[in-house]
């Protein structure tokens, strides 16, 4: 299964992005949120994991931490608990409780995802700039990044940038 990733869609029905290999993510152990049969989860879901998460499903029994994640992992979660996440943060009338939904990046989030969650809710919580330039930064037809490299000096610190300015 671990060369099947390739094969599979993302939420705009490209190729599914690698999300992470460190730590190495995905149910297949590839570093993709790829769901196949075996996957009865459907880890999906790629999501850069906060501490108002992790509180929330280990609330629910699934206790991440006690694997050796923590804020700022990628993993790629079960669609039905990203979901729970949503509708508990849906219910809530508090600011703070939609920090219980972890980001999305969509173009390492399955297809299967949409199998439990609506794009919609999705592109809500989609990790930025990712909500805006997620299917179409890769399809750039002009021989560069598309927005990848704007999005790297936005982002990134003096001390961090390369010869670009």
């Amino acid at each position: 299964m671990a060369g099947k990733a390739h094969k599979s869609l993302n939420v705009f029905k490209k190729p599914l992005g690698l999300f992470s290999k460190e730590p190495m993510t995905g149910f297949y152990g590839n570093g993709y949120c790829d769901v196949g049969p075996d996957d009865t989860g459907n880890h999906s879901v790629a999501a850069t994991l906060t501490d108002p998460f992790l509180d929330f499903t280990a609330s629910r029994g699934n206790n991440l931490r006690s694997i050796g994640l923590t804020v700022g992992c990628k993993w790629c979660l079960c669609a039905r608990r990203w979901k729970e996440a949503f509708d508990h943060a849906s219910q809530q009338t508090d600011q703070a409780s939609e920090s219980v939904v972890p980001k999305v990046h969509l173009h390492a989030t399955s297809e299967k995802a949409l199998d439990v969650v609506n794009m919609k809710d999705l592109k809500k919580y989609a990790a930025e700039p990712e909500v805006v330039n997620a299917s179409n930064v890769a399809q750039s037809r002009k021989g560069g990044m598309g927005g990848a490299i704007k999005e790297r000096t936005e982002l990134a610190n003096k001390e961090e940038m390369t010869g670009r300015e």
